[in-house]
């Protein structure tokens, strides 16, 4: 090898280092840099799906959620057995939730999940979906099922910037419940990000046509939207084809139900439904997984 290319490879990845670095700090000065953000209902372990139970799509799964490189992920439906999988398989993040039921470890977690490298805990917490937010377990009004938000204050350490983070998983059955439930997220969040910027992100079980998004993005009165729906941000234009419930079946048809949300401190340069299926054409849920790519603004 000749002495000049063996010194140009010698020198290459001590290049690469500065030139990330570099980086880094031009986002610290200017106060950007993106944030992939992933909403995944994990379809929950406890349920009877025959070809498509847990243990079956568990690999998939993971293989997808490393695909799509989140660095922040809100997950719904998370039983006990699948809140351990998830921590021991993505060592890269950092958790943070209970589980709905007794505030430990029973029923479901609308888990958060964020790159331990790039985020700074500095706390965080849970409440529930409820007339009495603080009571572990409650539940309120027509919900068939106790439900839960989970939140956490991050600082950004590639831009130094610090936000709040909420992810949450509305009733399926009472109309009342989330109407309501989008009432407690409206004020118990708002308290809690203060004046910082925000991100929710969940399974809402409601479209764009009803009043509880309605409370989130569209405040009656108000001059602009609470929160930006980043899907609708990219995409403008409502299309038939935006389901993101899919019940095994690879459905298109329909409206979304995910959503990430985000404050006006950030603005979504990418948006995506993910519809991906393995070679033998098994999903690794019975929801699509949504994404959000989110540029801090100067």
């Amino acid at each position: 090898m000749l002495p000049s290319l063996r010194r140009s490879r010698l020198l290459l990845p001590g290049l690469f280092a500065l030139a990330l670095l570099a980086t880094r700090a031009t986002c610290a000065e200017t106060g950007t840099g993106t944030l992939r953000v992933v909403s995944f209902n994990v379809r929950t372990s406890g349920a009877k799906d025959g070809e498509n139970a847990w243990p079956k799509r568990r690999d998939f799964f993971f293989a997808e959620v490393a695909r799509l490189a989140p660095d922040l992920i809100g997950f719904q439906e998370v039983r006990e057995d699948q809140h351990d999988a998830i921590v021991a398989r993505m060592p890269e993040h950092a958790f943070v939730g209970v589980a709905r039921d007794d505030g430990k470890r029973k029923g479901e977690w609308s888990l958060i999940g964020f790159r331990r490298e790039r985020f700074e805990n500095l706390g965080g917490g849970d409440f529930w979906l409820s007339e009495t937010p603080e009571i572990a377990g409650s539940k309120s009004w027509d919900a068939a099922l106790t439900r839960i938000c989970t939140w956490v204050r991050l600082r950004d350490r590639v831009t130094r910037r610090t936000f709040v983070y909420a992810n949450t998983h509305f009733d399926h059955k009472g109309v009342v419940a989330r109407e309501k439930a989008a009432d407690v997220i409206a004020t118990r969040v708002r308290e809690l990000a203060r004046d910082e910027p925000l991100i929710l992100t969940g399974d809402f079980n409601v479209n764009e046509d009803t009043q509880a998004y309605a409370v989130i993005a569209k405040p009656q009165g108000a001059e602009a939207a609470w929160l930006i729906d980043s899907y609708r941000e990219v995409h403008p234009q409502r299309a038939p084809d935006e389901a993101s419930f899919h019940a095994f079946k690879g459905t298109r048809v329909g409206s979304r139900i995910d959503f990430i949300f985000h404050s006006r401190e950030l603005k979504a340069t990418g948006s995506t439904i993910e519809r991906t299926a393995s070679p033998t054409g098994r999903y690794p849920s019975d929801h699509y997984a949504v994404t959000a790519d989110l540029r801090w603004t100067k």
